[in-house]
């Protein structure tokens, strides 16, 4: 099944190492594409180079905000092994680079082997008693309108009351479109910042890098999201994220570092 989402992050071989794509209009937090978005293309592309299909692990360095309309990636595989290719791309607008990529990647459920977990999925209302987030022209964004966010309640940034800098909520994209580990790229930076909740200004805050942990394919419905931030200082915020799937397993983690907004 396809929807809105691989329809806006589709690339098109052009040649060995070259793919086309596009920014899709709609997908912006302030004019500016979502990282986990962009991301999300350039992991595409990087699949495809590497000839297996889920990313595992992937790390993007944001060098410039990306603005909807026709982009380029480039991507080399550095190495193919009998269960993982890692592979280096970088997506380009207007020859101007927008995010650089080191991926690993292979086919996911095809490992069995010992599991201990020593965490739950975060303790949520169900997603009809959560805050749903929905898009403006302005603020909350056009992104929102891709996705749907339902936030905790006792966890609201913007006019909440302020607290530990977390939220939490379910994820999914509408109208029943399935996220596949592509998918989760754009999960683990979907939600509004944690430190919206920490007293700082409701402004941009952009990631300067952002590393997302493939574990398992999601199962079909709502994902349960988790995302907290401990240290602020230097300038400079971390965002630790975890999801977890209709089934209670853990899909994905998430962690970057991002700039403190400035009023």
């Amino acid at each position: 099944m396809t929807g809105p989402f691989a329809a806006a992050s589709a690339v098109h071989r052009r040649d060995e190492t070259t793919w086309a794509g596009e920014i899709a209009p709609g997908w912006d937090i302030g004019g500016n594409a979502d990282g986990g978005y962009t991301l999300a293309i350039a992991a595409r592309a990087a699949a495809e180079a590497s000839g297996r299909p889920d990313p595992v692990t992937v790390t993007g360095h944001y060098l410039a905000p990306g603005r909807p309309g026709p982009v380029q990636i480039e991507a080399r595989v550095l190495r193919r092994g009998r269960r993982f290719s890692t592979v280096a791309a970088t997506l380009a607008s207007a020859g101007v680079p927008v995010v650089a990529v080191l991926g690993s990647f292979a086919e996911l459920g095809g490992y069995a082997g010992p599991e201990r977990v020593d965490a739950a999925p975060p303790d949520l209302p169900p997603p009809e008693d959560c805050y749903l987030i929905e898009a403006t022209e302005t603020f909350p964004p056009p992104f929102m309108g891709r996705v749907e966010l339902r936030l905790h309640p006792d966890e609201l940034p913007f006019t909440g009351p302020t607290g530990p800098p977390r939220v939490s909520g379910w994820f999914r994209f509408p109208g029943g479109e399935p996220i596949d580990p592509l998918g989760l790229l754009v999960a683990v930076d979907a939600f509004p910042p944690t430190v919206f909740r920490a007293g700082l200004p409701v402004a941009w805050t952009p990631t300067l890098e952002l590393t997302a942990h493939v574990r398992a394919r999601p199962e079909p419905g709502w994902l349960r999201c988790a995302f907290t931030t401990r240290f602020i200082t230097g300038g400079f915020l971390e965002e630790d994220g975890e999801v977890w799937d209709a089934s209670g397993r853990l899909v994905a983690q998430s962690r970057q570092l991002a700039l403190i907004p400035r009023g």
